[in-house]
């Protein structure tokens, strides 16, 4: 079985390297959906007989490990030190440091990096997260399938 949980969040940032407009400070309201994948529990009387996991369980432990770290934050590339070195002079300015531009696709991977080890079979049910969908816009975003992360 296939679950998703939808989740939304807004921060800033910039592709320091873009030709285009997203070389330049911006924001975006992103869109993350975040699918596992496990067996339906059938243990009677479980709070979560039925489920493969309980939706608000899937919220709340992808706010406390990553929504609520880059909500209403600015994602700086590690190697964009003038925007980096500017957010510094801005005291208790929320910044996250990332090692990768912060593209959609490099987001996306991320996430799935940070929460995959968060949802492994939390019910003994082999759980297990399948995929990130990240929405920089209504019309864009990057996808992370567990098979593609071998690559």
């Amino acid at each position: 079985m296939l679950i998703t949980r939808k989740l939304e969040f807004d921060a800033g940032h910039r592709i320091s390297t873009h030709n285009s407009q997203c070389r330049h400070l911006h924001g975006h309201r992103y869109v993350i959906e975040i699918s596992l994948s496990g067996n339906i529990i059938t243990d009677e009387g479980a709070p979560e007989q039925g489920m493969v996991m309980d939706f608000s369980e899937v919220k709340r432990i992808a706010k406390s490990v990553l929504i609520d770290h880059w909500d209403h934050a600015f994602l700086v590339y590690e190697e964009d030190t003038i925007v980096l070195e500017f957010l510094k002079t801005m005291p208790d300015h929320k910044t996250v440091v990332l090692n990768a531009q912060p593209t959609a696709e490099n987001l996306a991977k991320i996430a799935f990096e940070v929460l995959d080890q968060v949802y492994q079979d939390t019910y003994g049910n082999h759980l297990r997260l399948e995929r990130i969908r990240l929405y920089e816009t209504p019309n864009c975003w990057a996808e992370v399938l567990r098979e593609t992360m071998r690559n």
